[in-house]
């Protein structure tokens, strides 16, 4: 049998070996005139190979498909638990079979997949693996579509800066700080905060804050990689 070499290359121990670094964000959702519909996936895709880079733990590319809340329409969603059922559980089972890992870090860039932690400890248990899912990137980047995004899309090209100004007409592109999306705010009070900061600030490009987004997230996700090494 083939010996591989675990301790070759730059990995921070052979046992990261053992530990996924799947993307979780989104593919189908308005992020306005200057951002793409898949923000969120090639946000939380850099995310994910960048901390994967780094520490040596294996990349597992990203899932494709993702859930929202009810109340926020601004793109195309799956049910929470079908997500969790006929998406994530078949790739991390995959990956458990065909690359021996055992503990994985979900490395979410989308707010709306947050349900599928009701769902975590269930795949635990039944593909006997170790799961963190990691929020970090959307609990500090700030409204949808927001400076916090655009910043982290331009450092990434993403974002089409000639369209800044168009990006904060609200009533063509409504899901911008989720400004016009009257049933989120209605229901959702943090989203109604963060809704009237952009109506009251707009939004700007900041390359100082997005390289800030962007290195916060990986040192987190890295923080995470550690301590599984480390169970």
């Amino acid at each position: 049998m083939m010996e591989l070499r675990y301790s070759s290359g730059n990995v921070i121990s052979p046992e990261v070996h053992e530990i996924g670094v799947l993307a979780v964000g989104s593919h189908l959702e308005n992020h306005g005139a200057a951002l793409p519909i898949d923000t969120d996936s090639k946000i939380a895709a850099y995310l994910a190979l960048q901390a994967s880079l780094i520490s040596g733990a294996k990349f597992l590319g990203i899932l494709h498909a993702a859930t929202e809340y009810d109340y926020v329409k601004h793109g195309i969603h799956m049910d929470a638990q079908k997500l969790a059922k006929d998406q994530l559980f078949p790739t991390l089972e995959n990956a458990k079979k065909c690359l021996n890992i055992k503990k994985v870090v979900l490395v979410n860039g989308h707010g709306g997949n947050i349900p599928l932690l009701d769902y975590i400890k269930e795949i635990e248990n039944e593909l006997e693996l170790e799961i963190i899912f990691n929020n970090k990137i959307v609990e500090i980047e700030g409204p949808h579509a927001g400076t916090g995004e655009l910043s982290m899309g331009s450092i990434l090209k993403i974002t089409d800066e000639s369209k800044l100004q168009e990006h904060c007409d609200f009533k063509k592109y409504p899901e911008v700080g989720m400004v016009g999306l009257k049933e989120a705010r209605i229901v959702n009070e943090g989203i109604n905060e963060c809704a009237s900061t952009v109506e009251k600030e707009g939004v700007c490009i900041d390359i100082e804050l997005g390289q800030r987004l962007i290195e916060t997230a990986v040192e987190d996700i890295i923080g995470d990689i550690k301590r599984l090494v480390n169970d």
